[in-house]
């Protein structure tokens, strides 16, 4: 199955620090650095991903 990856809104095309998320089913969120997409993957219960919005927006701010 191929993912279809989605840039954060915060990121930027001159930005070096983008997160991209894909939601392979209803069950899972991955997570990864664009800069490093063959790289580590955090694996998220949509809870949790749900749970660590409001924290990340605010961070971006």
């Amino acid at each position: 199955m191929k993912l279809e990856w989605i840039k954060s809104s915060y990121s930027t095309s001159s930005g070096p620090d983008c997160v991209e998320v894909a939601t392979p089913d209803e069950n899972h969120v991955l997570v990864r650095d664009s800069k490093n997409p063959t790289g580590p993957r955090l694996t998220l219960a949509p809870t949790t991903w749900a749970t660590f919005l409001p924290y990340a927006s605010a961070s971006a701010r």
